[in-house]
């Protein structure tokens, strides 16, 4: 169905360009769009014309003219004056909302086709049929975007990402659950992953500047056929999950920047509590305290640099040391030799992995 807004907007240029006053009514009788004031007064005029089997009618001085949907009558336009010239104006709104009907069904049957592609609802046959009546390319680069906003339901930042990409008509813009948008995106030959990221970045300024709102983008890998627009979208939403589980800090995560995060989130739970146990012997690294933690981050950040470590930390090299071998002690990890250094690295990022799956089980 048009929006109220859509047929309004659509009347009024008409009638700035015909100087005749339009209304366009339900099936019911009441207004959806107008510039005739006191329309209502006419609305058991209306009711009667959806009864007769006329398609226009002129009465008291207007005209009447019903607009169909597949033989489904869907709108009254009433418009004042009862000339040849009136009724010729008529005919014109009654084309444009019906071209419109059509193009707002095509908009929403595409919308549709690619909801059930993303979630992998169409059979292979029915992908490339469907695909060929909306006259949607099944060869061509493509990647999948999804944008999370932190309010649900958030209609400024899905106008704003449709005014973006409002001009490719390749580009489909669409969602799927409450939080997140998706954007299907076409993909020019020339363009790489850097190409993407730039894109993704773009996204997240205007979303921060336009809709002011704080916003995680996540994409998969380019696909170059219509059938694996849903892989596109499954290793998009991973990126997501992995991003807020290991990267926190990052706005942008891409797929295929994953790092060691990617295999830590597919392993089974019950093997990463053995591992856990394995490395800690029953005890947990939500024990540290927060001095401890603080000192193995900034340690990993500087690439196991006692110098820079202690620098940055306002510490003393031998403060750092004593840290160093108190956490020896307690968790038989040296972090200054590299092999114990990656067991607690992989350690700590397989606890914040069970903690983010845990939550999501609530």
């Amino acid at each position: 169905m048009i929006s109220n807004q859509i047929l309004q907007s659509t009347i009024d240029g008409l009638k700035g360009i015909t100087r005749t006053d339009i209304c366009v009514m339900d099936t019911e009788g009441k207004i959806l769009a107008t510039t005739i004031d006191g329309a209502e007064q006419y609305e058991d005029a209306v009711l009667a014309f959806v009864s007769s089997p006329a398609d226009s009618q002129a009465i008291q001085g207007y005209q009447f003219f019903k607009v169909f949907d597949e033989h489904q009558l869907e709108y009254v336009i009433l418009i004042k004056g009862d000339s040849e010239d009136v009724f010729m104006i008529g005919k014109i709104a009654s084309f444009q909302i019906q071209n419109l009907l059509v193009a707002y069904k095509e908009r929403y049957d595409k919308d549709n086709f690619i909801k059930n592609l993303l979630l992998d609802n169409l059979l292979l046959v029915d992908i490339y049929n469907r695909a060929k009546k909306l006259h949607i390319e099944t060869e061509a680069r493509r990647v999948v975007y999804i944008i999370e906003t932190k309010n649900e339901k958030d209609t400024n930042a899905l106008e704003t990402v449709r005014s973006i990409f409002s001009g490719k008509t390749k580009d489909f813009i669409t969602a799927v659950d409450e939080k997140n948008i998706i954007l299907v995106k076409e993909v020019k030959p020339s363009e790489s992953y850097d190409d993407l990221d730039k894109t993704a970045k773009v996204i997240l300024d205007m979303l921060n500047t336009e809709a002011m709102t704080k916003v995680h983008v996540a994409y998969g890998t380019i696909i170059n056929e219509i059938k694996d627009v849903s892989r596109s979208y499954k290793e998009a939403k991973m990126a997501l999950d992995v991003g807020k589980i290991f990267y926190s800090e990052r706005n942008v995560i891409a797929y295929n920047n994953l790092g060691i995060g990617r295999l830590i989130y597919q392993l089974p739970l019950p093997l990463c509590k053995m591992y856990i146990k394995e490395i800690f012997e029953g005890k947990s690294p939500d024990d540290f305290d927060e001095e401890t933690l603080t000192t193995i981050n900034k340690f990993f950040e500087n690439n196991l640099n006692v110098s820079e470590t202690s620098r940055q930390l306002y510490i003393h090299r031998n403060t750092l040391v004593y840290r160093l071998d108190k956490l020896q002690k307690s968790t038989n990890l040296d972090l200054r030799v590299f092999e114990d250094a990656i067991t607690l690295k992989i350690a700590l990022m397989v606890v914040k992995y069970m903690k983010y799956m845990e939550q999501m089980d609530y």
